[in-house]
This record gives structure tokens, C-alpha cells and sequence, in this order.
């Protein structure tokens, strides 16, 4: 279905190849993953089979990709919407109409579907993704996670042979992701779909994987089952990582094979007395301090009577399902939002009566689209200007970023970057300013194992609020949970807690080490290390 013959691709004004010549064949009907850190070449392996690159984006290209027996050099990535349905990134880019159910219609609407075929194939979409409740939503309306549903779909109601997807979990809760890879999976089977992936966050998607493309620094690559890539590959999921510490003989792909490889550690673990965590209460000056707050759009509530304080030093994770709200509350905490009925304080000063100036050192805050913060012309001149505007060291921002994500040139225009690149960037302009308070919106979206770490080295120490859907950020990362649904909230506790009271958000290692109550690798490390 896919062949790849000899391929290099290197862009303009770069000293680096992204790909070197790589050759491989995906059969129709094949699940495959590709992996790698941040920044180096997925996204542009996956318009690589479309033809968006180079067509559109420029670069040289050595050797030949055909799709169905079709070289993407002879025609034009539109010739291909029949075969190949992408989804991006950033879904919000590649939107063009104003609602769910005529953003679905529009690809059939452009090649002349028939009206009835075009109905029938919106409503097994708008039923396959859920999307039904939402069909004539405005599409700026839905939250992000939405936004990358209608995306898929979008895709799939073109009925192609090829879907390429990049990063289609990155914005959806557990469960949400669970149920999007599971009908994909169902799709390759019943279907013959062939599915390519890129994926930053493994322990999602990679028992749903036939192969692995595995692609590294130097522009080469590796591709074999994912047993063969993760027995040492440096990015792996958490289970995997567990696997080495544990010195299993093979690598577990899930956690159910996981748990029966390490039945007998945890049987020794079970005779460990362990205290459990507790509720975690702030010690530091209360920051934050947010009473009876609500708020509504178009006349349906968002927030109801939401009330909670945040002390100096905490780091909060605010968790569920898309669409419950945690956006909506995040806006309101820094100011964007000033339509909410309640009282909302950040040490002492209500966000949205502050001066512009005043704000930015008071709160730092990075939404689920940095690139809104970004508006210079090169990578340099963001940081520059972010040690003027903070009035920093010259240098500052920029070393932020290259212990974020090493390698950036700064001659880049932001643009350029991938997705995980440019929230990097943000975060390294919010950070310099050393705001009281951090307030984060989905801030692993894009980022591999590695530039998590570094993400996390870096915030320790601030307080922060982050709404997010990476459980296992959370669990290396957070003091304190509070989980919304509805707009309510139904938890508030410390990390351990929360998480080990949600089957569904759960990290790996829970999973795996229940009914003992670790989070992480490094927990398990500990009680081994000592007790065993």
C-alpha cells in the first residue's frame, strides 16, 4: 500500500536531513507507530505519503514514495484526498467551515458526493466518534479534544484507504483516546484500513501497533515489531521502563501481560506495610482563591459553584473528561474570561482588573494554542524580545529553551517548529519572566519522554495549575488533583488519592502494582531497592 524506496528529505537553509535514506513497505491493513523525539521528522514522514511534502512545504526529496502504486511527486496532495485521509497536529488549522455536521460534509461536498451518500456517511461518522450531541456545534465552541474528534472524522467519512495521524490523542482524555485508537484498530481489522501514527505518548497506542518506525537523531531509523524497537530504545512507555528496572526477560506491551510477568514481585510487594497518601493541604500563602464561581456560554453552563484555594508551592492537576470545563477555568483564573459570576483572587488582586504588565508578572500562562503567544520572525527574536519584555539577562529565555528542546536554531521561524517546538518556546518566554503563578493548558501536547522530564526539572519549585489529559505527567509531576465533570467538581485530594480511586485515569504503574499504591517507576524502584 505504502513504499518507501531510498527516501532523504532535507529543507531549506538546514545543515541536517531529517530523513536518510530509508526504505520500507507497509501492507494494506497495517497498524504502524512512528516514534521520536520531538522535533525530528515524524510530522514530515507523515506528508511525506500525501505529498504535502515537499509540495507544499519545499525541501529536497531524494528517492520515490508511492501510495496504492501512485508517486506522490506526479501528482498533488489533492489528487490523493481520496486515498489518504490526514489529520494534523493542530486540528483548528485544517478547519474551513463554521459547524461539526458541515466541517464532516465539506470533503465529500468538494469532490460531488451525492446528497444522499453524503448523509449516510456524516451519520455513520457523527455515531463512529461520538459526535452526534455536537453536530451543529460551532467548531470554536468545542474544546480541544472535541476539536481533534471532528478531525478524524473528517478523515474517515472520505472512506480512505490510508489514514495518517499526528498525535490523535494528544488532546483527548484516557477514556476518550481509548475508544478513538479502539476504533481504528477496528477499522485495520474489519476494514483493511491501513494506519499510520505518530505518537508521543506510548503507553496509549503501542499495543495497538503491527510495527514501529523508530526514527533518531541522525536522521536514520529503525523499523521492526515493537517487542524489537522498545527492548532498547531510549523513549518507551512506563511499563517498558518498569520491564528493564525489574530485569524482565521480555518486554510487556500492555498491562495485562505485564501484570502475569510480574506476579511474583508483586506478591512479595503485598507483604510491604505501605501508607497510603492522605488529602494533601497547602502549607504555603494561599495564592489562589476562587469562591462560588460560575460561568456560562450561549446559555448552557460551563462551571458551576466552583470553589477551591491554592496555597504557595502546590502544583495542581486539573483532570477529566473532554468538555468538563478546564479550560473554561483556567481563562477565568488568569483574566481572559471576565464574564463569570463569583469572586476569583490571585494573591489578593482579582486577574481580570489588572494592567497587561502587571498580569504577566503576577501569572504566567501557556493555552492549548501557544502558538497565540508567539508573533516574532525567528526563534531568536521571540527571545530576545521575552528578555527585554521580562527584563531578564539577554540569553535567558534562550537557555531555557535548549534545556526544554536541545538543537532549536535560532534563526527558525516559530512557524517552522513542530508543535511540541513552539510550545517549548512559549513556555521558555512565560518562564523567564518567573511568574507567581503558572497556569498551564494541556502542556505536554507534542512532547516526547525526554522534554517532559526537562519540562518538569524546570517548573519544580513554581506553583503551578495545568490542566491536562497526560496521567502519567501527573503522577510524576502533581502534589495535588482536583477533577472536574460537568463543570463541578466531584475530587480534590492529593495525587495518589485521586488517581488510584479512577480506574480510567489511572497511570500504567498503578495498573500494573494494584492493589499496592505506587504512581511511577521510580516508586516501585524505591520498595525494591530496599525491601526486596
Amino acid at each position: 500500500m505504502i513504499e518507501f524506496s531510498n527516501v532523504s528529505l532535507i529543507y531549506p537553509n538546514s545543515i541536517n536531513t531529517v530523513l536518510e535514506d530509508l526504505s520500507f513497505t507497509v501492507a494494506e491493513g497495517e497498524f504502524v507507530l512512528v516514534i521520536g523525539a520531538t522535533g525530528l521528522g515524524k510530522s514530515s514522514l507523515l506528508r511525506l505519503i500525501n505529498g504535502l511534502v515537499p509540495h507544499h512545504t519545499g525541501g529536497i526529496l531524494a528517492g520515490e514514495v508511492s501510495v496504492d502504486g501512485t508517486s506522490t511527486r506526479s501528482v498533488k496532495p489533492g489528487a490523493l484526498a481520496h486515498l489518504v485521509g490526514i489529520v494534523g497536529q493542530n486540528p483548528l488549522n485544517g478547519f474551513v467551515t463554521d459547524t461539526v455536521e458541515e466541517e464532516l460534509a465539506f470533503g465529500l461536498e468538494a469532490l460531488n458526493f451525492p446528497p444522499d451518500v453524503m448523509r449516510k456517511r456524516v451519520e455513520e461518522v457523527l455515531d463512529l466518534m461520538s459526535l452526534a450531541a455536537l453536530r451543529s456545534r460551532s467548531i470554536t465552541s468545542l474544546s480541544g479534544g472535541e476539536q481533534q474528534r471532528v478531525a478524524i472524522g473528517s478523515a474517515l467519512v472520505m472512506h480512505p484507504k490510508v489514514l495518517v495521524l499526528d498525535e490523535p490523542t494528544s488532546a483527548l482524555d484516557p477514556i476518550a483516546a481509548e475508544e478513538v485508537l479502539s476504533i481504528l484498530q477496528r477499522l485495520v481489522h474489519d476494514l483493511s484500513l491501513t494506519v499510520i501514527v505518530a505518537e508521543h505518548r506510548l503507553e496509549r497506542v503501542i499495543h495497538f501497533a503491527d510495527r514501529i518506525i523508530y526514527i533518531q537523531a541522525n536522521g536514520e531509523t529503525k523499523i521492526g515489531t515493537p517487542q524489537e524497537i522498545l527492548k532498547d530504545s531510549e523513549i518507551a512507555p512506563p511499563i517498558v521502563h518498569l520491564a528493564r528496572a525489574l530485569d524482565l526477560p521480555e518486554v510487556a506491551l500492555s498491562v495485562r501481560e505485564m501484570r502475569r510477568a510480574t506476579q511474583p514481585f508483586r506478591e512479595k510487594l503485598l507483604k510491604i506495610d505501605v501508607v497510603t497518601g492522605s488529602k494533601f493541604e497547602g502549607t504555603g500563602k494561599e495564592l489562589v482563591k476562587i469562591k462560588k464561581l460560575s460561568l456560562s456560554y450561549e446559555n448552557s453552563e460551563v462551571l458551576h459553584d466552583i470553589s477551591l484555594n491554592i496555597h504557595e508551592g502546590e502544583i495542581v492537576a486539573i483532570m477529566g473528561r473532554n468538555g468538563a470545563g478546564k479550560s473554561s477555568l483556567l481563562r477565568s483564573m488568569v483574566g481572559i474570561v471576565t464574564t463569570y459570576e463569583g469572586q476569583i483572587e490571585i494573591d489578593g488582586r482579582a486577574p481580570n482588573n489588572l494592567k497587561a504588565a502587571d498580569r504577566s508578572r503576577l501569572i504566567g500562562f501557556i493555552p492549548q494554542e501557544p502558538s497565540d503567544l508567539l508573533y516574532g520572525q525567528s526563534v531568536g527574536q521571540e527571545c530576545t524580545q521575552a528578555d527585554k519584555d521580562n527584563r531578564v539577562l539577554p540569553g535567558t529565555t534562550l537557555e531555557l529553551l535548549q534545556k526544554l528542546v536541545p538543537g532549536i536554531s535560532p534563526s527558525t521561524h516559530p512557524r517552522d517548529l513542530s508543535e511540541g517546538q513552539r510550545l517549548a518556546l512559549a513556555l521558555s518566554v512565560v518562564l523567564s519572566a518567573k511568574p507567581n503563578l503558572l497556569v498551564l493548558d494541556e502542556p505536554t501536547r507534542g512532547l516526547d519522554y525526554s522534554a517532559k522530564a526537562s519540562l518538569i526539572n524546570q517548573l519544580r519549585g513554581h506553583t503551578v495549575v495545568l490542566a491536562t489529559h497526560d496521567v502519567e505527567l501527573v503522577a510524576e509531576f502533581a502534589t495535588r488533583v482536583i477533577f472536574i465533570a460537568e463543570g463541578e467538581i466531584v475530587a480534590d485530594g492529593s495525587t495518589i488519592d485521586v488517581l488510584l480511586s479512577s480506574p480510567a485515569f489511572a497511570p500504567q504503574i498503578a495498573k500494573v502494582m494494584s492493589p499496592s499504591p505506587w504512581l511511577t517507576v521510580n516508586d516501585v524502584i524505591k520498595v525494591v531497592g530496599t525491601s526486596l
